[in-house]
């Protein structure tokens, strides 16, 4: 496959930093051994000192290794890392998705999977079945972990570090009377959310909406995913969890079945823990 250089490349008012990067990327992909910084900026038409400035933030970060024996550049742990979180996301999708559109026709609710990302929940993938009112979510948004049932079960088993970094960067915009915005009411939630083993975004964000969330655990104290029903509070009365919980545990242990390597899954109990 011939690779274009930067210049041939469709004209734009200015070729950026970030064009320049994923050129790089692109070339170093198909180069076994890796290539020099003469080479990459001969091979894109690139000025070498550019090149060399681009390269080097590149390494900083992790992305690309130098080699200083042989003066070569070559993808680095970290990108093999992204890739292999990217795959394993997609698996993700693939298991989870026939599972996900049981619950939803069960449950006759829109059903969201979700994942932690950047001290955000990031929806994964997305049931709805028709006759429900449309929410206003699709796969790619991101939630705020206050105010949403996935954010909630998915900050509930964290390790008590990672949450406490979490709970120190996330965002807590107060959307309506009913959110939270206080820490400490949020870790009395996480901490009830861990005990019961779901939980419960009773209009927080959306005023009329009412969601439910479960953990998709691996280990006993390990989510990978968390999913949730949603629906309007006439769709989801509160009468009517204790109805759903049983069915969404069952699917979100299924998926765990699915993906997870050990074959743990969320049928060994958790222990309660109460802070």
């Amino acid at each position: 496959m011939m690779l274009q250089t930067v210049e041939e490349r469709p004209a734009t008012p200015s070729v950026t930093s970030v064009e320049r990067i994923l050129a790089i990327m692109e070339l170093l992909s198909q180069a076994k051994t890796g290539l020099t910084l003469p080479e990459i900026s001969r091979r894109l038409s690139l000025p070498k000192s550019s090149t060399h400035c681009l390269l080097l933030t590149l390494e900083r970060h992790g992305y690309l290794m130098h080699d200083p024996s042989t003066r070569r550049y070559l993808f680095d742990l970290k990108l093999y890392s992204l890739a292999n979180s990217a795959l394993n996301g997609i698996n993700l999708r693939v298991q989870a998705c026939p599972c996900l559109w049981t619950l939803s026709q069960r449950s006759h609710t829109t059903v969201h999977m979700a994942v932690l990302d950047h001290y955000e929940a990031l929806i994964v993938e997305k049931v709805e079945p028709p006759g429900v009112r449309r929410q206003a979510s699709w796969v790619g948004k991101r939630l705020e972990l206050h105010c949403s049932a996935v954010g909630k079960a998915l900050l509930a088993y964290l390790p008590e570090e990672d949450l406490m970094q979490t709970l120190a960067n996330c965002r807590m915009p107060r959307h309506n009377d009913n959110t939270i915005t206080s820490i400490r009411r949020l870790q009395a939630e996480i901490a009830e959310t861990r005990c019961r083993g779901y939980s419960i975004e009773e209009e927080e964000d959306v005023i009329g909406t009412r969601c439910v969330g479960v953990p998709v655990l691996t280990s006993p104290a390990e989510a990978i995913a968390a999913l949730s029903v949603a629906g309007t509070t006439d769709e989801i009365k509160t009468e009517r969890i204790p109805q759903l919980i049983p069915m969404m545990k069952q699917t979100a242990a299924e998926i765990a079945e699915k993906v997870s390597p050990s074959g743990h899954t969320s049928r060994t109990p958790v222990q309660c823990r109460v802070t």
